[in-house]
Protein backbone atom coordinates (compact mmCIF):
# COMPACT_ATOMS: atom_id res chain seq x y z
CA UNK A 1 0.00 0.00 0.00
CA UNK A 2 1.16 3.66 -0.67
CA UNK A 3 2.48 5.80 1.81
CA UNK A 4 -0.46 8.13 1.18
CA UNK A 5 -3.39 5.82 1.41
CA UNK A 6 -2.25 5.17 4.45
CA UNK A 7 -2.38 7.75 5.84
CA UNK A 8 -5.75 8.68 4.73
CA UNK A 9 -6.94 5.71 5.90
CA UNK A 10 -5.43 5.83 9.15
CA UNK A 11 -6.63 9.59 9.58
CA UNK A 12 -10.40 8.53 8.40
CA UNK A 13 -9.69 5.81 11.40
CA UNK A 14 -9.10 7.99 14.13
CA UNK A 15 -11.32 10.38 13.14
CA UNK A 16 -14.29 7.78 13.04
CA UNK A 17 -13.13 6.24 16.35
CA UNK A 18 -13.40 10.21 17.65
CA UNK A 19 -16.67 10.18 16.72
CA UNK A 20 -17.50 6.68 17.72
CA UNK A 21 -17.99 5.41 14.65
CA UNK A 22 -17.63 2.09 12.69
CA UNK A 23 -13.98 2.22 11.41
CA UNK A 24 -14.47 -1.55 9.93
CA UNK A 25 -16.45 -0.39 7.26
CA UNK A 26 -15.83 1.30 3.72
CA UNK A 27 -17.49 4.69 5.06
CA UNK A 28 -16.51 4.86 8.74
CA UNK A 29 -19.02 7.38 9.74
CA UNK A 30 -22.27 6.16 11.11
CA UNK A 31 -25.17 6.38 8.75
CA UNK A 32 -28.61 7.58 10.31
CA UNK A 33 -31.77 7.46 8.76
CA UNK A 34 -35.09 7.39 9.65
CA UNK A 35 -38.41 7.11 7.25
CA UNK A 36 -40.77 9.74 7.87
CA UNK A 37 -44.67 9.06 7.82
CA UNK A 38 -45.19 10.27 4.27
CA UNK A 39 -42.58 7.54 2.73
CA UNK A 40 -39.41 10.36 2.37
CA UNK A 41 -36.60 9.39 4.23
CA UNK A 42 -34.39 11.44 5.90
CA UNK A 43 -30.23 10.27 6.43
CA UNK A 44 -27.47 12.30 8.66
CA UNK A 45 -23.73 11.45 8.19
CA UNK A 46 -22.49 13.39 11.50
CA UNK A 47 -18.82 14.70 10.19
CA UNK A 48 -15.93 16.98 11.44
CA UNK A 49 -16.14 19.64 9.24
CA UNK A 50 -17.29 22.93 11.58
CA UNK A 51 -19.53 24.65 10.53
CA UNK A 52 -20.01 23.19 6.92
CA UNK A 53 -22.87 20.71 5.84
CA UNK A 54 -23.83 19.32 2.28
CA UNK A 55 -27.23 19.61 2.03
CA UNK A 56 -28.74 17.05 -1.02
CA UNK A 57 -32.35 16.10 -1.80
CA UNK A 58 -32.21 12.79 -4.17
CA UNK A 59 -35.52 12.08 -6.28
CA UNK A 60 -35.42 8.43 -7.40
CA UNK A 61 -36.72 9.83 -10.98
CA UNK A 62 -33.80 10.11 -13.76
CA UNK A 63 -34.75 9.30 -17.50
CA UNK A 64 -35.98 5.49 -16.82
CA UNK A 65 -38.87 6.99 -15.73
CA UNK A 66 -39.80 8.46 -18.96
CA UNK A 67 -42.30 5.74 -19.70
CA UNK A 68 -44.56 7.32 -22.06
CA UNK A 69 -44.05 7.94 -25.77
CA UNK A 70 -43.52 11.24 -26.77
CA UNK A 71 -42.83 12.61 -23.21
CA UNK A 72 -38.85 11.70 -23.42
CA UNK A 73 -36.73 14.49 -21.58
CA UNK A 74 -38.52 15.61 -18.79
CA UNK A 75 -36.75 14.38 -16.21
CA UNK A 76 -33.58 16.28 -17.23
CA UNK A 77 -36.32 19.15 -18.00
CA UNK A 78 -37.54 19.90 -14.35
CA UNK A 79 -33.67 20.13 -13.29
CA UNK A 80 -33.98 23.47 -15.05
CA UNK A 81 -37.59 23.94 -14.11
CA UNK A 82 -36.38 23.94 -10.62
CA UNK A 83 -34.60 26.63 -10.46
CA UNK A 84 -37.11 29.24 -12.11
CA UNK A 85 -38.64 30.19 -8.73
CA UNK A 86 -41.84 30.11 -6.87
CA UNK A 87 -44.58 32.49 -5.44
CA UNK A 88 -42.70 33.16 -2.86
CA UNK A 89 -39.38 32.93 -4.00
CA UNK A 90 -38.04 34.38 -7.40
CA UNK A 91 -35.43 33.07 -9.55
CA UNK A 92 -33.25 35.79 -7.99
CA UNK A 93 -34.55 36.09 -4.45
CA UNK A 94 -33.36 31.96 -4.39
CA UNK A 95 -30.29 32.92 -5.67
CA UNK A 96 -29.40 36.18 -3.34
CA UNK A 97 -30.25 33.25 -0.43
CA UNK A 98 -28.33 30.94 -1.61
CA UNK A 99 -25.20 33.99 -1.61
CA UNK A 100 -26.41 34.89 2.04
CA UNK A 101 -26.00 31.45 3.19
CA UNK A 102 -22.31 31.05 1.44
CA UNK A 103 -24.01 27.97 -0.02
CA UNK A 104 -22.71 26.67 -4.13
CA UNK A 105 -26.06 24.73 -5.24
CA UNK A 106 -26.76 23.19 -8.39
CA UNK A 107 -28.11 20.04 -9.71
CA UNK A 108 -28.22 17.01 -11.83
CA UNK A 109 -29.87 14.43 -13.98
CA UNK A 110 -29.11 10.32 -14.66
CA UNK A 111 -30.75 7.47 -15.81
CA UNK A 112 -32.04 6.79 -12.58
CA UNK A 113 -32.68 9.77 -10.47
CA UNK A 114 -32.46 14.17 -10.69
CA UNK A 115 -30.59 15.20 -7.67
CA UNK A 116 -30.34 18.99 -5.84
CA UNK A 117 -27.12 19.45 -3.75
CA UNK A 118 -25.95 22.86 -1.48
CA UNK A 119 -23.35 22.83 0.59
CA UNK A 120 -23.01 25.81 2.81
CA UNK A 121 -22.69 27.55 6.30
CA UNK A 122 -24.18 24.53 8.67
CA UNK A 123 -25.60 27.25 11.14
CA UNK A 124 -27.87 28.22 8.23
CA UNK A 125 -29.49 24.72 7.50
CA UNK A 126 -32.93 25.96 8.50
CA UNK A 127 -33.13 28.10 5.78
CA UNK A 128 -31.65 25.53 3.39
CA UNK A 129 -34.77 23.70 4.13
CA UNK A 130 -37.40 25.80 3.62
CA UNK A 131 -35.84 27.19 0.48
CA UNK A 132 -35.75 23.76 -0.85
CA UNK A 133 -39.22 22.86 0.67
CA UNK A 134 -40.62 25.59 -1.08
CA UNK A 135 -39.64 25.07 -4.39
CA UNK A 136 -40.18 20.97 -3.69
CA UNK A 137 -43.93 21.64 -2.95
CA UNK A 138 -44.73 24.59 -4.43
CA UNK A 139 -43.41 25.10 -7.83
CA UNK A 140 -45.38 27.05 -9.78
CA UNK A 141 -44.72 28.42 -13.59
CA UNK A 142 -46.69 29.75 -16.39
CA UNK A 143 -47.18 27.94 -19.81
CA UNK A 144 -44.55 31.19 -20.93
CA UNK A 145 -41.81 30.05 -18.55
CA UNK A 146 -42.13 26.37 -19.67
CA UNK A 147 -42.22 27.15 -22.99
CA UNK A 148 -39.04 29.39 -22.97
CA UNK A 149 -37.20 26.77 -20.71
CA UNK A 150 -38.59 23.91 -22.98
CA UNK A 151 -36.56 25.96 -25.49
CA UNK A 152 -33.19 26.35 -23.69
CA UNK A 153 -33.51 22.76 -23.11
CA UNK A 154 -33.41 22.07 -27.19
CA UNK A 155 -29.99 24.89 -27.13
CA UNK A 156 -28.76 22.28 -24.86
CA UNK A 157 -29.32 19.24 -26.70
CA UNK A 158 -27.94 20.37 -29.69
CA UNK A 159 -25.26 21.55 -27.78
CA UNK A 160 -24.53 18.35 -26.44
CA UNK A 161 -24.77 16.18 -29.35
CA UNK A 162 -22.66 18.33 -31.77
CA UNK A 163 -20.04 15.70 -30.75
CA UNK A 164 -19.71 12.88 -32.87
CA UNK A 165 -18.86 10.79 -29.40
CA UNK A 166 -22.63 11.97 -28.06
CA UNK A 167 -24.27 11.31 -31.14
CA UNK A 168 -22.78 7.71 -31.62
CA UNK A 169 -23.80 6.91 -27.48
CA UNK A 170 -27.37 8.09 -28.53
CA UNK A 171 -27.52 5.61 -31.62
CA UNK A 172 -26.24 2.98 -29.71
CA UNK A 173 -28.57 3.07 -27.07
CA UNK A 174 -31.15 3.08 -29.61
CA UNK A 175 -29.70 0.13 -31.23
CA UNK A 176 -29.15 -1.52 -27.61
CA UNK A 177 -32.02 -1.63 -25.97
CA UNK A 178 -35.71 -2.30 -27.68
CA UNK A 179 -38.48 -1.77 -24.80
CA UNK A 180 -36.67 -0.33 -21.71
CA UNK A 181 -36.27 3.59 -21.61
CA UNK A 182 -32.04 3.30 -21.02
CA UNK A 183 -32.63 3.14 -24.98
CA UNK A 184 -32.95 6.86 -24.61
CA UNK A 185 -30.26 9.16 -23.43
CA UNK A 186 -31.46 11.48 -20.12
CA UNK A 187 -31.99 14.22 -22.61
CA UNK A 188 -34.61 12.23 -24.39
CA UNK A 189 -34.94 11.56 -28.00
CA UNK A 190 -34.60 14.87 -30.37
CA UNK A 191 -38.46 14.70 -31.61
CA UNK A 192 -39.45 14.59 -28.11
CA UNK A 193 -36.96 18.03 -27.50
CA UNK A 194 -38.72 19.56 -30.68
CA UNK A 195 -42.31 18.87 -29.34
CA UNK A 196 -41.54 19.56 -25.64
CA UNK A 197 -42.90 23.05 -25.72
CA UNK A 198 -46.51 21.79 -26.49
CA UNK A 199 -46.34 19.68 -23.50
CA UNK A 200 -47.61 21.92 -20.74
CA UNK A 201 -50.03 20.26 -19.22
CA UNK A 202 -47.79 16.71 -19.29
CA UNK A 203 -45.22 18.83 -17.44
CA UNK A 204 -47.26 19.49 -14.54
CA UNK A 205 -48.87 15.60 -14.61
CA UNK A 206 -44.93 14.87 -14.42
CA UNK A 207 -44.30 17.12 -11.67
CA UNK A 208 -47.28 15.80 -9.80
CA UNK A 209 -46.41 12.19 -10.23
CA UNK A 210 -42.56 11.81 -9.18
CA UNK A 211 -41.90 15.12 -6.61
CA UNK A 212 -43.56 13.08 -4.10
CA UNK A 213 -42.25 12.48 -0.59
CA UNK A 214 -41.92 8.54 -1.63
CA UNK A 215 -39.37 9.89 -4.51
CA UNK A 216 -37.10 11.79 -2.03
CA UNK A 217 -34.18 11.74 0.13
CA UNK A 218 -33.18 14.08 2.15
CA UNK A 219 -29.04 13.44 2.74
CA UNK A 220 -27.17 16.20 5.11
CA UNK A 221 -23.58 15.92 5.52
CA UNK A 222 -21.28 17.49 8.10
CA UNK A 223 -21.64 19.67 11.05
CA UNK A 224 -24.88 18.79 12.32
CA UNK A 225 -26.95 15.75 14.17
CA UNK A 226 -29.59 13.31 13.60
CA UNK A 227 -32.03 14.57 15.81
CA UNK A 228 -31.61 18.57 14.29
CA UNK A 229 -31.96 16.81 10.64
CA UNK A 230 -34.74 15.00 10.90
CA UNK A 231 -36.92 17.53 13.18
CA UNK A 232 -36.26 20.19 10.30
CA UNK A 233 -37.40 17.33 7.83
CA UNK A 234 -40.69 17.22 9.72
CA UNK A 235 -41.57 20.92 10.10
CA UNK A 236 -40.38 21.68 6.19
CA UNK A 237 -41.56 18.14 4.71
CA UNK A 238 -44.20 16.23 7.16
CA UNK A 239 -47.21 17.08 6.16
CA UNK A 240 -45.81 16.88 1.30
CA UNK A 241 -48.89 14.44 0.73
CA UNK A 242 -47.60 11.41 -0.26
CA UNK A 243 -48.75 10.29 -4.20
CA UNK A 244 -49.85 7.42 -5.64
CA UNK A 245 -48.20 6.83 -9.05
CA UNK A 246 -45.62 3.99 -9.50
CA UNK A 247 -43.74 3.80 -13.15
CA UNK A 248 -44.27 0.69 -15.31
CA UNK A 249 -41.21 0.03 -16.38
CA UNK A 250 -40.58 -2.19 -19.28
CA UNK A 251 -38.62 -4.92 -19.52
CA UNK A 252 -36.05 -5.44 -22.11
CA UNK A 253 -36.19 -9.05 -23.79
CA UNK A 254 -33.41 -10.97 -23.99
CA UNK A 255 -30.86 -9.95 -26.72
CA UNK A 256 -30.34 -12.98 -29.24
CA UNK A 257 -27.60 -11.53 -32.15
CA UNK A 258 -24.94 -9.22 -32.35
CA UNK A 259 -25.81 -5.38 -33.19
CA UNK A 260 -24.36 -2.59 -34.88
CA UNK A 261 -24.50 1.26 -34.22
CA UNK A 262 -21.89 3.35 -36.84
CA UNK A 263 -21.41 6.94 -37.05
CA UNK A 264 -19.63 8.36 -40.39
CA UNK A 265 -17.37 10.90 -39.36
CA UNK A 266 -13.67 11.97 -40.54
CA UNK A 267 -13.18 14.97 -38.25
CA UNK A 268 -12.29 12.30 -35.00
CA UNK A 269 -10.32 9.70 -34.25
CA UNK A 270 -11.62 6.25 -35.29
CA UNK A 271 -13.75 4.76 -32.11
CA UNK A 272 -14.16 1.21 -30.94
CA UNK A 273 -17.00 0.39 -28.57
CA UNK A 274 -18.12 -2.94 -27.08
CA UNK A 275 -21.31 -2.80 -25.28
CA UNK A 276 -22.33 -6.22 -23.37
CA UNK A 277 -25.76 -6.31 -21.67
CA UNK A 278 -25.47 -6.74 -18.22
CA UNK A 279 -26.82 -6.82 -14.83
CA UNK A 280 -28.67 -4.27 -12.73
CA UNK A 281 -27.02 -2.68 -9.27
CA UNK A 282 -27.08 -5.23 -6.24
CA UNK A 283 -25.33 -4.92 -3.00
CA UNK A 284 -25.99 -8.51 -2.83
CA UNK A 285 -24.85 -10.38 -5.62
CA UNK A 286 -21.17 -10.76 -6.66
CA UNK A 287 -21.44 -9.86 -9.92
CA UNK A 288 -20.92 -5.88 -9.99
CA UNK A 289 -17.81 -6.52 -8.02
CA UNK A 290 -16.32 -9.02 -10.50
CA UNK A 291 -17.18 -7.01 -13.05
CA UNK A 292 -15.31 -4.02 -11.09
CA UNK A 293 -12.28 -5.86 -10.75
CA UNK A 294 -12.41 -7.84 -13.87
CA UNK A 295 -12.67 -4.10 -15.89
CA UNK A 296 -9.53 -2.83 -13.72
CA UNK A 297 -7.54 -6.01 -14.18
CA UNK A 298 -8.19 -5.74 -18.16
CA UNK A 299 -8.56 -2.63 -19.03
CA UNK A 300 -7.35 -0.03 -16.75
CA UNK A 301 -3.97 2.25 -17.90
CA UNK A 302 -2.23 -0.26 -15.53
CA UNK A 303 -3.30 -3.34 -17.53
CA UNK A 304 -1.01 -5.24 -20.05
CA UNK A 305 -3.97 -4.56 -22.61
CA UNK A 306 -3.53 -0.65 -22.02
CA UNK A 307 0.40 -1.42 -22.32
CA UNK A 308 0.08 -3.28 -25.33
CA UNK A 309 -2.23 -1.55 -27.83
CA UNK A 310 -1.26 1.84 -26.26
CA UNK A 311 2.10 2.02 -25.11
CA UNK A 312 4.20 -0.74 -27.15
CA UNK A 313 2.23 -1.07 -30.54
CA UNK A 314 0.42 2.37 -30.29
CA UNK A 315 -2.75 1.14 -31.91
CA UNK A 316 -4.65 3.52 -29.44
CA UNK A 317 -4.80 6.54 -27.64
CA UNK A 318 -6.73 5.18 -25.00
CA UNK A 319 -8.68 2.08 -23.76
CA UNK A 320 -11.08 1.51 -20.65
CA UNK A 321 -14.59 0.23 -19.64
CA UNK A 322 -16.25 -1.54 -16.88
CA UNK A 323 -20.03 -1.99 -16.16
CA UNK A 324 -22.70 1.01 -15.32
CA UNK A 325 -24.27 0.83 -12.32
CA UNK A 326 -28.11 1.04 -12.93
CA UNK A 327 -31.36 -0.02 -10.76
CA UNK A 328 -31.90 -2.05 -13.57
CA UNK A 329 -29.59 -4.24 -16.08
CA UNK A 330 -27.44 -1.78 -18.34
CA UNK A 331 -24.34 -1.94 -20.43
CA UNK A 332 -20.98 -3.26 -19.73
CA UNK A 333 -18.59 -0.88 -22.35
CA UNK A 334 -15.32 -1.64 -23.43
CA UNK A 335 -13.97 1.93 -25.52
CA UNK A 336 -10.78 2.75 -27.70
CA UNK A 337 -10.15 5.71 -29.45
CA UNK A 338 -7.94 4.30 -32.40
CA UNK A 339 -4.58 5.72 -34.98
CA UNK A 340 -6.27 3.93 -37.52
CA UNK A 341 -9.15 2.66 -38.91
CA UNK A 342 -7.37 -0.16 -40.56
CA UNK A 343 -7.09 -1.08 -37.04
CA UNK A 344 -10.38 -1.58 -35.89
CA UNK A 345 -10.62 -5.51 -35.91
CA UNK A 346 -7.39 -5.51 -34.65
CA UNK A 347 -8.24 -3.92 -31.59
CA UNK A 348 -11.59 -5.77 -30.88
CA UNK A 349 -9.78 -9.19 -31.68
CA UNK A 350 -7.14 -8.19 -28.89
CA UNK A 351 -10.17 -7.40 -26.51
CA UNK A 352 -11.42 -10.22 -26.68
CA UNK A 353 -8.43 -12.10 -26.34
CA UNK A 354 -7.59 -10.17 -23.09
CA UNK A 355 -11.22 -11.23 -21.76
CA UNK A 356 -10.63 -14.94 -23.48
CA UNK A 357 -7.47 -15.21 -21.07
CA UNK A 358 -9.00 -14.28 -18.08
CA UNK A 359 -11.76 -17.18 -18.66
CA UNK A 360 -9.51 -19.66 -19.61
CA UNK A 361 -6.21 -19.10 -17.71
CA UNK A 362 -7.75 -16.32 -14.70
CA UNK A 363 -5.69 -14.16 -12.87
CA UNK A 364 -2.78 -13.86 -10.48
CA UNK A 365 -3.67 -14.33 -6.65
CA UNK A 366 -1.26 -11.51 -6.11
CA UNK A 367 -2.72 -9.14 -8.63
CA UNK A 368 -6.44 -9.73 -7.56
CA UNK A 369 -5.99 -8.91 -4.00
CA UNK A 370 -3.88 -5.71 -5.17
CA UNK A 371 -6.90 -4.61 -7.40
CA UNK A 372 -9.66 -5.32 -4.59
CA UNK A 373 -7.54 -3.67 -2.77
CA UNK A 374 -6.78 -0.30 -4.57
CA UNK A 375 -10.67 -0.54 -5.80
CA UNK A 376 -11.58 0.18 -1.93
CA UNK A 377 -8.28 2.29 -0.86
CA UNK A 378 -9.66 4.66 -4.19
CA UNK A 379 -13.23 5.41 -2.82
CA UNK A 380 -11.33 5.65 0.83
CA UNK A 381 -9.17 8.46 -0.05
CA UNK A 382 -12.09 10.36 -2.07
CA UNK A 383 -14.41 10.34 0.89
CA UNK A 384 -12.53 13.17 3.18
CA UNK A 385 -15.18 15.96 2.94
CA UNK A 386 -19.06 16.51 3.56
CA UNK A 387 -20.00 17.14 -0.16
CA UNK A 388 -17.95 13.96 -1.12
CA UNK A 389 -19.16 11.85 1.02
CA UNK A 390 -22.79 13.47 -0.27
CA UNK A 391 -22.16 12.87 -3.53
CA UNK A 392 -21.08 9.12 -3.22
CA UNK A 393 -23.93 8.21 -0.47
CA UNK A 394 -26.26 9.49 -3.03
CA UNK A 395 -25.13 7.29 -5.86
CA UNK A 396 -26.36 4.53 -3.87
CA UNK A 397 -29.39 6.18 -2.66
CA UNK A 398 -30.40 6.30 -6.13
CA UNK A 399 -29.67 2.77 -6.40
CA UNK A 400 -31.37 0.63 -3.81
CA UNK A 401 -32.65 3.60 -1.79
CA UNK A 402 -30.67 2.68 1.33
CA UNK A 403 -27.29 4.57 1.63
CA UNK A 404 -25.96 2.00 3.55
CA UNK A 405 -25.28 -0.32 0.45
CA UNK A 406 -22.17 1.47 -0.83
CA UNK A 407 -20.80 -0.98 2.85
CA UNK A 408 -22.33 -4.13 1.78
CA UNK A 409 -21.47 -3.59 -1.54
CA UNK A 410 -17.35 -3.25 -0.47
CA UNK A 411 -17.53 -5.91 1.88
CA UNK A 412 -18.14 -7.98 -1.20
CA UNK A 413 -14.64 -6.80 -2.88
CA UNK A 414 -13.31 -8.72 -0.32
CA UNK A 415 -15.16 -12.42 -1.58
CA UNK A 416 -14.90 -11.55 -5.22
CA UNK A 417 -12.44 -14.88 -6.43
CA UNK A 418 -10.91 -15.93 -9.35
CA UNK A 419 -13.99 -18.15 -10.44
CA UNK A 420 -15.85 -15.08 -9.83
CA UNK A 421 -14.37 -13.34 -12.71
CA UNK A 422 -14.43 -16.64 -15.06
CA UNK A 423 -18.28 -16.66 -13.89
CA UNK A 424 -19.16 -13.26 -15.09
CA UNK A 425 -17.00 -13.38 -18.25
CA UNK A 426 -19.35 -16.90 -19.06
CA UNK A 427 -22.31 -15.15 -18.07
CA UNK A 428 -21.79 -11.20 -19.92
CA UNK A 429 -19.46 -11.96 -22.37
CA UNK A 430 -21.18 -13.46 -25.27
CA UNK A 431 -22.18 -12.71 -28.71
CA UNK A 432 -25.67 -12.21 -28.45
CA UNK A 433 -25.56 -9.90 -25.83
CA UNK A 434 -22.93 -7.51 -27.79
CA UNK A 435 -23.39 -4.43 -29.56
CA UNK A 436 -21.09 -2.68 -30.97
CA UNK A 437 -20.23 1.04 -31.62
CA UNK A 438 -17.54 2.55 -34.03
CA UNK A 439 -17.01 5.64 -35.96
CA UNK A 440 -15.04 6.13 -39.08
CA UNK A 441 -14.41 8.31 -41.64
CA UNK A 442 -16.25 5.35 -44.56
CA UNK A 443 -19.99 4.36 -44.31
CA UNK A 444 -18.96 1.48 -42.44
CA UNK A 445 -17.15 0.32 -39.06
CA UNK A 446 -15.87 -2.45 -40.78
CA UNK A 447 -15.82 -4.80 -37.72
CA UNK A 448 -16.85 -8.11 -37.07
Amino acid sequence: MKKGLLIVLVLQILIAAAFGREADKILPYTIHQKKMDNGMNVVTVPYPSPGLAAFYIVVRTGSRNEVEKGVTGFAHFFEHMMFRGTDKYSSDEYSAILKSLGAAANANTSNDRTEYHMTGNAEKLEKMFEVESDRFRYLNYSEHDFKTEAGAVKGEYTNSTASPYAKLREKMLDTAFDKHTYKHTTIGFFEDIVDMPNQYEYSKEFFKRYYRPEYCTILVVGDATPEEVYALSEKYFGDWETGSYVADIPVEPKQTETRFAHFQNGGVPPFLQLNYKGPAFSDQEIDMPALDVLATILFSSTSDLYKKLVIEEQKARFIGGGAFDSRDPNLISISASLIDKADMQYVKDEVLAAVDNVRQNGVDADLLAKTKSNLKYRFAMGIDNPDAIAGSLSHYITLTGDPESVNRLYALYDKVSVDDLKMVIDKYFVPTGLTIATISPDSEGGVK
